[in-house]
């Protein structure tokens, strides 16, 4: 099966409130796929119709082969969700935990297996109530695998997190991708999603308002790389050429920086660099800044992602 998800032309209201108004997407088989949105744009209200929990209002979903509506039962022995939180009563063991999720399912991997490969085998006797907010969110995830699911679902794997367990999280989920596990994860941090993420589904107000590979979609925003170079001496600005593929340059009042916008940086910058050999400026500084997915998201909603 080339498709693991299958989206086309998803509603979803409440009463007279459209919370996903006609999104289309698909999700490869072996893929991480991401989805960013800010708060109310209709990314958890998606996912849960994806994974059984709601019922859609129209549109057709297919997530495995399976119709979530009609076919709950067989869908969700095959898939894995790991929530943002994760509850589970305080004086539960760890290996309890596995042992009873995993007797929910037609398959089960092997628990042992799961606690080595989560750094949880020390934890294996110990109380729910006695983990760290970065084992629960590894147990969480750790639940999430004990069906050996085909298709994994992360609702926001690391928010709240400190720094370290956000990494430890990100090598998990890298090395799930290099098994080719399909992954859907929906995030509030841009750089997340530019790090594991094959491609991105931007949502805004129930609507899916661009897709692509992180890299694709910076390359279709209209904020272009900057550079920006310091000399020693003063640039006369009479004598500065027009600069290839340049959009837009500024000097600053001591005339000893320079700053231009370019869609082609490279190019660009080769020649700036040329020129002011050739007139010994005495180079002291060079950066080169790229449009981020940040800068994509916010051109394309207006907002930051966490509004």
């Amino acid at each position: 099966m080339s498709l693991a998800i299958s989206v086309r032309s998803l509603h979803k209201s409440y009463g007279d409130f459209e919370a996903v108004r006609g999104i289309d997407f698909e999700v490869e088989t072996g893929e991480v796929f991401g989805l960013l949105g800010p708060n109310g744009a209709g990314k958890t209200t998606t996912v849960e119709i994806l994974e059984g929990i709601r019922q859609r209002t129209s549109g057709d979903v297919l997530v495995l082969g399976y119709d979530p509506d009609k076919q709950k039962k067989q869908l969700k022995d095959r898939i894995g969700v790991c929530l943002q939180s994760t509850n589970l009563p305080d004086k539960i063991k760890v290996h309890e935990a596995l042992e009873l999720f995993g007797a929910l399912y037609s398959r089960m991997a092997d628990p042992n297996m799961l606690l080595k490969r989560l750094q949880l085998e020390d934890k294996r006797n110990a109380n729910y109530s006695t983990l760290s907010g970065g084992q629960k969110q590894r147990l969480a995830i750790a639940l999430g695998l004990i069906n050996d699911p085909a298709l994994l679902f992360l609702d926001e794997p690391t928010t709240g997190l400190d720094p370290q367990v956000r990494l430890e999280i990100h090598a998990l989920v890298t090395e799930l991708r290099s098994e080719k596990r399909t992954i859907l994860m929906t995030t509030h941090y841009i750089e997340e999603a530019e790090r594991l993420c094959d491609r991105v589904a931007i949502v805004d107000a129930g609507k899916v308002i661009a897709i692509g590979t992180p890299t694709e979609l910076k390359a279709k925003s209209a904020g272009k790389s900057t550079i920006s170079i310091a000399c020693n001496r003063a640039m006369d600005p009479a004598a500065m050429p027009e600069w290839p593929e340049a959009i837009s340059s500024k000097l600053t009042e001591d005339n000893k920086r320079l700053t231009v916008a370019s869609a082609m940086p490279a190019r660009t910058l080769v020649e700036i660099i040329k020129w002011v050999d050739a007139q010994a400026l005495g180079l002291e500084d060079v950066q080169l800044s790229r449009p981020t997915l940040e800068d994509v998201f916010i051109e394309l909603t207006g907002k930051k992602l966490r509004d």
